[in-house]
Formats: C-alpha cells, structure tokens, sequence
C-alpha cells in the first residue's frame, strides 16, 4: 500500500507546485524592492552627506491630525515660521493659510521642487510662503518667532541647544511627537503618534536658569 502511494506521488510531482520559488517569480521580486528603496532613497537620501551622522533624520511626513494639533497649539500667534525639515510643505501651506510668514527648510532638492511646484500651483504667494534647500542646522533662526519641528528624539537635544541660543524670548516652538528632553511644556495636543508639544522660550529659559543641572543632562 505505502508503495502505491509513493508510485502515485512520483507520477504526480509535475502537477503539485514545489516549495521552491520560481526563477522568474525570485527576480521580479527582487527587482521590484530594489525599485521602491529607489524611490525612497530619492526622497529620503539626498543631502545626508553634508549632514553629520548624528543629525540626520530621515523624511516622514505628518498625517493631517498631526497638522492639525499643530494649528492648535499655535492659534493666537503671527510673525514668521520656521518649519525645520518642511519635507512635502504641507505644514507650511497650513501655517501660511492661517496668516504665517513661513519658510521650510529642507535639504532634498526633490522635496523642495515638489513644494515649491505646489505652492506655484497653489497660487501662494512668496511673501507667504517660501521653500529653501537649506541646512537649518547652518543657519541663525533668530529672525523666527515661531518654530515646527518633526524630527527624531537623537537630535532633540541638540536641536534644543541651538534653539536656546538662537531664538528670542517671545518664540514658540512646536515639537511634533518627540519632546525636547527637560523642557518644560507649555502645553500638548493629542496623543500617541499624533502628540504634539509647545513649548514658551521664555518658560524653558527660566525653567532651566533655576535648575541648571537639568540644562546640563
């Protein structure tokens, strides 16, 4: 009987499918994810080598709740916006909407072409809006009042740091989903992925002058 059996699977094992994968089927595969980190490495790659190690954060776009818990935190307030790694622009084009003088700063040409396109298309005007490929970590942001940032928590601290230096008294800063480490929030907004935190310079300077050894961790 079992030898029945084995004779019948031998006749058979050209209509059974194998476990092994097909050549063709393998090198599609293969093809197709050298295609999408392709894609990805376009928008998310270009600039890095002028970037330290320890700063480089890759793009990731916010959702519209995350936007919109930013908006939030930032009603009441005008003058100029700072979005540091403005990615696609679309908090800028929010910010802008709601009466900002914003700039985004971002390193990948990619990205800022496509914002730039789409502020074009848009129809908003530069005086409202304006896209630069430019490294915020070079450059003084003490001309901004207001101040996005949806980083990654290896660089709050030291974003944290310049900030402090660079911005005046009077500025808020909104962190999108990775507070600064010891900085005392104004107040937040949502929650999870979404979470956004505000934060007062003049609250943070005043916090840590009279803690000084939280300044220093």
């Amino acid at each position: 009987m079992e030898d029945s059996i084995d004779q019948i699977l031998q006749d058979h094992s050209s209509i059974f499918p194998t476990n092994r994968p097909h050549p063709i089927v393998s090198a599609c595969t293969g093809a197709l994810l050298t295609g999408v980190y392709g894609v990805w490495s376009l928008f998310a790659m270009p600039g890095f080598r002028k970037i330290p190690w320890k700063l480089k954060v890759p793009y990731l776009p916010s959702c519209k709740t995350q936007t919109r818990n930013v908006m939030t935190l930032l009603e009441g307030r005008r003058g100029r916006l700072a979005d540091l790694g403005s990615g696609d622009g679309r908090l800028v084009f929010a910010a802008s909407s709601a009466g900002f003088q914003c700039t985004g700063f971002e390193i990948n040409p990619i990205l800022v072409a496509f914002a730039q396109s789409k502020a074009l298309w848009r129809g908003v005007r530069a005086s409202q809006a304006v896209f630069l490929k430019k490294d915020f970590w070079k450059t003084d942001l003490s001309s901004f009042n207001n101040v996005t940032a949806f980083l990654a928590p290896g660089v709050m601290q030291v974003l944290g740091e310049k900030l402090l230096t660079e911005l005046p008294d009077d500025a808020r800063v909104i962190a999108c989903r990775f507070p600064f480490p010891n900085w005392p929030q104004k107040m937040s907004m949502g929650s999870g992925l979404n979470e956004v935190f505000a934060y007062d310079m003049r609250a943070v300077r005043l916090f840590l002058k009279s803690s000084p050894s939280t300044a220093c961790k």
